[in-house]
Order: structure tokens, then sequence, then C-alpha cells
């Protein structure tokens, strides 16, 4: 029956309030700090879950789609437009509804752009680059398509990192909350159970969204297409098509983790954007199982809350590097993987 598919969703429902319930009675709220920021890298896991699951494709640059996120994100709502409050652009976003004022940590009064038009224009942003970069690069197959993803990712990275209007290696702070129907998207200590409920929340719909398409029209002609892209041709599959939109809508969950990890953290960092962020995503997937969202979401939750905790200390990268490694020679299907399972 179709309501099967929905069942697991009920189950991570159940599971979310009973992870709070339980830390909550076990004075251990702390522990919800790194489960929210879990949640937002899941969000890039499951996009990255479809990429290459059910298109098929491998791409090694969702960091730079994570980082572009959140530093449109970060920099539209801690710019200052004071000065420029008389021209007519700036007087245009004030009557559309895209400019709030605020107040920094001396108390000075801010005008920048509100947190939902920043994320508009994050999201758009995230949705052009990923269609031109998209366009050329679902030619390639293999370690070309990884080679060249890898070098947009590298490309982001050294444009933050080097840009002083980016902060370059301290990054972008002061990052203000992110408003939600009455709630705030903010690491404060009084939003710590809010803030937890609204990550899974996110992932929540997006994973409903991903259960949805896997198992519609569209999702049958990924799968075939991972099969064998020269059979979905001939049977009439428009493989390009399909393609560009997968890797447009992974850059999209990409981008929605990093606007609020950033707004949840109050800055955002070049390491977010680095190469090794990539790998780290690649290695959960391929964990998880490439074509299960649900072994993916797992090992995405559990494997992050581990890295945040500081589990493997300063071998934090070699151990999913190792992960990665091991999957690809010993357990091809994922670790967490049970045949069909994942559709």
């Amino acid at each position: 029956m179709p309501e099967r598919r929905y069942l697991p969703l009920l189950a991570l429902a159940v599971a979310v309030i009973g992870i709070q319930l339980a830390v909550s009675a076990a004075a251990a709220v702390y522990y919800l700090t790194q489960l929210t920021m879990s949640a937002y890298y899941c969000l890039v896991v499951l996009g990255l879950c479809l990429l290459m699951g059910y298109a098929g494709q491998i791409s090694l640059g969702q960091a730079g789609f994570f980082a572009i996120g959140g530093y449109v994100s970060a920099v539209l709502t801690t710019l200052d437009l004071r000065s420029l409050a008389e021209t007519p652009a700036v007087k245009l976003l004030g009557r559309l509804g895209f400019l709030a004022e605020r107040k920094d940590l001396y108390e000075n009064t801010l005008l920048c752009l509100a947190p939902w038009s920043a994320m508009a224009f994050a999201l758009l942003l995230t949705v052009l680059l990923a269609l031109m970069i998209g366009l050329p690069v679902i030619r390639l197959k293999g370690h070309y398509l990884a080679m060249a993803t890898l070098g947009f990712g590298l490309i982001v990275f050294r444009i933050v990192l080097g840009t002083r209007f980016l902060g370059e290696a301290d990054g972008i702070s002061g990052v203000p909350p992110f408003p939600l129907f009455g709630l705030r998207v903010s690491g404060g200590l009084a939003w710590r159970v809010e803030n937890y409920y609204i990550a899974w929340a996110l992932v929540f719909l997006c994973l409903l969204l991903a259960v949805n398409l896997v198992h519609s029209r569209v999702g049958r002609a990924l799968r075939s297409i991972r099969g064998g892209e020269e059979a979905a041709r001939a049977m009439g599959v428009d493989t390009s098509r399909y393609k560009l939109a997968t890797f447009v809508l992974s850059a999209v969950f990409a981008c929605l983790g990093g606007i609020f990890l950033t707004h949840y953290n109050g800055g955002i960092g070049p390491s977010e954007a680095a190469s090794m962020k990539s790998v780290r995503y690649v290695a959960i997937v391929a964990a998880g199982g490439a074509d299960n969202l649900w072994g993916a979401l797992f090992a995405g939750a559990l494997l992050n809350f581990l890295s945040l905790r500081g589990t493997f200390g300063s071998y934090d990268d070699a151990f999913f590097a190792a992960i990665l490694i091991g999957v690809m020679l010993f357990f091809p299907d994922g670790l967490l993987s049970v045949k069909g399972r994942g559709r």
C-alpha cells in the first residue's frame, strides 16, 4: 500500500520526540545542540543521496553550495544599509518588506535585509549557480564528474577564505536569529529545545519530499538512469533534464542547511566550504547506502553527532576518509543498506 512508505516518517517523528524527552529527563539537554546541528548537515546528506543513489551522479561540491547559502544569508543580514537608505534600490526593498532594523552587539541600530528575504536571495543564487554548473557537468561521468564538482568546491573555498568582505579566515559573525512563525532559529540556551524541533521538522519536510519523489514517475526515471543511462535514453527518458533537476535539488537542500545552521550558530567560517566537508558527505551517504534515504539519514545523524561531540578528536577527517575507503572496498551497498529497503 502507498501509505506504508510514510510509516518510517512516523517512526522518525516518534524517535525525535523520544530523544528530546530522554535527554531532558536525564538533564543532558546540551546534547540537543549537536543533534540540531546534525539535522542541518543531514539536509546535505539527503540531497546528495538523491543525486548519488538515484541519479547516479557523484558530487564533491556539496560543501560549496552549503557555504553559498550560509555566506549569502550572513552577508545580507549583517550588511548595514543605512548609508544607502535614500537610494532607489534600498527604498524599493523597503517598500517590498525585504528590510528589517535590528541592534548589533553594541546596541547600534542597523538596517539590513530581513532573514527571510536573505534566504530567498541565497536560494535563487544557488539555483542559478547549480544550473550554470550542472548544464556542462551532467555531460560528464565517473571520476570526471567528481573532479569537476570538486573544482567548484575548491573555487568557493578559496573565494570565502581570501575575500576580506567575507571575513577571510575569520568568517562572518554577528548573524541575527532567523524568525520563524513566532519562534527563532538561534543558538541561545533559552531556545535549545525549540531549535531542536525546528531543525528536525525541516529534515522531516525535506525527507517527505524525497520519499514522494523516489516513489513517483520521476523516481523511476532516475533509477533507470542509474541502472543504465543509454538504455534509459533509448526508452525515451530525458536523462539530461532529470539529472540536472536532481543536481539543482541537491544544491537547494545543501543551501537550506547552510542558511539555517549559519543563523543557528550566529556565524559561518570558511571551514564549511572545505573540500574535506564534501568528502565527508559522500562518505556518510556511502555508509548509509547510496540508494537508501533512511540509511543515509541515520548515518548522517549518528556520524555528524559523534563528530560534533569530538569523539574522533584530531583524527576526524581521517575517520571519514577511512569510512569511505572501507565502504568502497568491502560494503559497496553501504554499511546500513538492506537490498531494496531504500526504495
